[in-house]
């Protein structure tokens, strides 16, 4: 690795006074970080269509190499050792070969652990084999891959996981990292009924869901939080999540043994603040930063003083579930887990990482 001349990115005095002021004694000095995307852009390649995902997370970075994963960890985390478990980024089926090549090499360089990601029309065999092969402990699903006939608002949860990958999953105790789709994101009743059935069904998946199932804003919650109460071993993790009264909730429903820090790096390097407006979630932007957002329903353009206050959205999302830690009476036990305990066993038990 050719030896960088400039940093990765701008670290501000806005950033370090946030740190320093509202993280760093909140933070465990060991971390685990669940949700991290490792890819080069030269793996990228093809034309699928990307219609079915948001824009705006690939302002932030066009790649995000491992050794730049670790380069953002010291400088976001100062005083702290962290410890990634990495999937590729989203790309098209052709590439996805050569993305979890990349995945699967980093993770045995350094070591950390990894996840594959896949496509639901790989066999059960097959995803067995590709797993065990690169010495993943789980794997990663995205809607993106459901069958292209089916229209994006009427995915299902089997569309992109099928049973006979589950079923794979559950032999073996895997990890399964699960974006859920569907525009009533958690509080969608096929949503939960789905995992649910995976809970009942598969019951030694270590199921894990992603952003706490993209509950950004009040207005996503439901009933979700009191249906997921009745589960005993669904995980979440609050990736790329800043919603505070969200995580109060999460904390309540399920407790602080079955919460994952996630960052979802690199798009959290997102300079940014997130509001709400009649229940959609809004990135309040510097002016330019991120080129022309005009047209990105979640993306909006602040200047003045107020673009000079915004941080990191890593820090957002840390800073949101440190108020709802507090309003909880979250030990500092408690914090210990969700940051690095809960992760570092699961990953044990998936038969994978120490």
């Amino acid at each position: 690795m050719k030896k960088r001349k400039s940093p990765l990115f701008e670290v501000k005095t806005v950033d370090s006074n946030f740190y320093e002021n509202s993280l760093r004694d909140f933070l465990p000095n060991r971390i685990f970080d669940v949700h991290v995307h490792i890819w080069h852009n030269k793996l990228m390649k093809g034309r699928e269509d990307y219609s079915r995902i948001v824009k705006w997370p690939s302002l932030v970075a066009g790649d995000n190499p491992v050794e730049d994963l670790l380069e953002t960890y010291r400088l976001l985390f100062p005083g702290k050792k962290v410890t990634p478990l990495v999937f590729a980024n989203l790309g098209d089926r052709s590439a996805l070969e050569g993305l979890n090549a990349y995945v699967s090499k980093s993770a045995k360089k350094h070591p950390i652990p990894a996840l594959i990601f896949a496509v639901p029309e790989w066999k059960g065999k097959e995803l067995e084999e590709k797993i065990l092969a690169g010495g993943f402990c789980g794997t990663k699903v995205y809607l993106q891959y459901a069958p292209l006939y089916i229209p994006t608002d009427e995915i299902r949860i089997f569309d992109f996981i099928p049973h006979h990958q589950l079923e794979i999953l559950d032999d073996h105790g895997w990890i399964l990292m699960l974006h859920i789709p569907r525009p009533a994101r958690l509080k969608d009743p096929v949503n939960l009924a789905q995992m649910v059935e995976i809970e009942k069904r598969y019951p030694r998946v270590k199921l894990i869901i992603a952003h706490v199932g993209r509950a950004y804003c009040n207005e996503d919650a439901g009933n979700a939080f009191e249906v997921l109460a009745q589960t005993k071993n669904v995980m979440f993790d609050i990736s790329a999540n800043t919603n505070a009264w969200v995580f109060e909730r999460l904390i309540k429903a399920v407790g602080p043994k079955r919460i994952l820090f996630g960052s979802d790096l690199p798009i959290t390097r997102m300079r940014m603040r997130r509001i709400c407006e009649k229940g959609i979630y809004v990135n309040l932007v510097p002016k330019g930063l991120y080129g022309d957002v005009s047209g990105d329903k979640h993306m909006r353009e602040v200047g003045g003083q107020e673009a000079e206050r915004l941080t990191f959205f890593l820090y957002e999302e840390i800073d949101a579930f440190r108020r709802a830690a507090e309003a909880t009476g979250l030990t500092k036990e408690d914090i210990e887990d969700i940051f690095y305990h809960n992760a570092f066993n699961l990953s044990r038990k998936s038969k994978k990482y120490l």
